[in-house]
């Protein structure tokens, strides 16, 4: 899909969203004046909040957004970030969330496949890469070539492209306003009074419903550490005497995990990790560590949560959110889904008959109501006739001792690994251990190991067989020069 397909639509006759015209005003910035709401470096409160979207309002207005507008937002982690979405959506506007991590290329690619009438970017470099936030000058660009909104969707995100290219997926205000619902029904999950220490990104579903919208709808207050180090994130957490949850991705809970000296954390609740299956044995890790329970959430970019495990007390299985309908056909998850969350996007293999197609594997509990998911289907291959589950040979690998982390593909007809481990593991003793673990016929026929194995910009680990085949190659060629290196010496 190069871009939308839908013809231009006046803003007086997009569809009807079901969230009220002043619902940033009254349901996320609503609040005493001197409560705090938000801690990027310096704790902000409601009044200074406020105060700050009303001067991004009047700025935005100022290069011609208005109701029914495009915007595309290109905003590191920031004080500027949160002030201009809310500005934008307060003004009607359609938001466009791009990565700032992209390269340039990548978001002249995305504004000619979204077509925003605004681009808003920073006057300033970004913050080192370990950085949790930057100081941003948000500078607002208008687009002559941009059109104006062709649906009623308040946001439209790009899916983070782990399996494939991107898609453009779209969701109205009362979509968003559904899911913050279904978390204010979580009982685990912060709410007023309590705190949230977010390690995912803003851009993407989790850290931007689940983390900063929440925080303002629930009044939990919402901190972004300094640094994204096991030691900057450790010190955020005991930087405040409120109840506080930590939410992130897998990789972010294995880091902590692996953190040889934590602090006392007695205010620490729980930490909460979705974006990817949890590999066996860290749940039960992180609690020995820090004597709170790893929660888990499954959800989609399509319709953000679906089903938590937040006490841990469920796994592999979670139990649905109020509201979610599902079913399996032909062993794949379903959820009901009243309109497409793909716009301009006529694919029957994704959404039809009012119900989505995860593409997701999983197995359903009638008389308890919970859903495990197995992962993707697409993990699913023939080896000689033999079907081999890409993912079992994942878990497999990481229950190894001395494996972090295991990427598993299947290319060119046959599966290859690329694993994270230990410094100074013995590929040896990995291959016996599979030896004594799988059948022949699901084994890798390739083993890399890596000292870390990319992943995409929301943290989750690539699968792109050629982007890892490159990876591996880059390690072996780096390893062979600081050995060359050593021994000249």
């Amino acid at each position: 899909m190069t871009g939308f397909s839908l013809s231009p639509v006046p803003p007086s006759v997009l569809p009807h969203s079901d969230a009220p015209d002043d619902w940033v005003d009254r349901l996320l910035l609503a609040g005493p004046g001197g409560e705090e709401c938000l801690h990027l470096g310096a704790p902000i409160d409601r009044d200074a909040l406020r105060a700050l979207v009303e001067e991004q309002s009047v700025r935005l207005s100022a290069v011609g957004l208005g109701p029914g507008g495009t915007v595309a937002l290109r905003l590191p982690p920031s004080l500027a970030f949160v002030a201009v979405l809310l500005a934008c959506w307060r003004l009607g506007a359609q938001v466009a969330l791009l990565d700032h991590r992209l390269t340039d290329h990548e978001v002249d690619a995305a504004v000619a496949r979204l077509a925003p009438q605004v681009l808003v970017g920073s006057a300033h470099r970004p913050a080192a890469a370990l950085r949790g936030f930057s100081e941003a000058e948000p500078v607002a660009v208008a687009l002559p070539e941009g059109r104006p909104a062709r649906t009623g969707h308040a946001l439209v995100q790009l899916s983070s492209g782990s399996t494939g290219p991107a898609k453009v997926i779209a969701r109205t205000a009362g979509d968003l306003l559904r899911e913050l619902d279904c978390y204010r029904r979580l009982e685990e999950f912060p709410g007023e009074g309590e705190r949230v220490v977010l390690l995912s990104s803003v851009v993407h579903v989790l850290g931007l419903v689940g983390g900063l919208l929440n925080g303002l709808y629930a009044h939990a207050a919402l901190t972004v550490p300094e640094r994204m180090t096991a030691a900057g994130i450790l010190a955020a957490v005991a930087g405040s005497d409120r109840p506080t949850t930590v939410i992130g991705v897998p990789f972010h809970a294995e880091l902590l995990a692996g953190a040889v000296t934590p602090p006392p954390l007695p205010r620490l609740r729980r930490m909460v990790v979705a974006g990817e299956l949890v590999r066996p044995g860290l749940p039960a890790l992180f609690t020995r560590r820090y004597g709170v329970p790893l929660g888990t959430m499954y959800g989609m970019t399509e319709t953000g949560v679906i089903a938590t495990d937040l006490d841990g007390t469920l796994h592999p299985a979670k139990r649905p959110v109020h509201g979610m309908r599902m079913r399996l056909v032909k062993g794949e998850l379903q959820l009901g889904a009243a309109s497409s969350p793909y716009p301009g996007l006529d694919d029957p293999t994704r959404w039809s008959d009012g119900w989505l197609h995860t593409r997701d594997a999983a197995e359903l509990d009638g008389a308890g109501g919970l859903v495990t998911v197995l992962g993707r289907l697409d993990s699913q291959v023939s080896i000689g006739g033999l079907k081999v589950d890409l993912t079992e040979v994942e878990q497999t690998l990481t229950a190894l001792p001395e494996v972090r982390e295991a990427v598993v593909v299947f290319d060119g007809g046959a599966i290859e690994a690329y694993l994270a481990t230990e410094p100074g593991a013995d590929l040896a003793l990995l291959q016996d251990g599979l030896t004594r673990r799988l059948a022949a016929y699901k084994r890798p026929r390739r083993l890399a190991l890596l000292p870390a194995l990319p992943r995409t910009a929301t943290g989750k680990l690539l699968r792109d067989p050629a982007a890892l085949r490159d990876t591996a190659t880059a390690a072996v060629t780096s390893a062979a020069a600081a050995a060359t290196a050593a021994a000249a010496r």
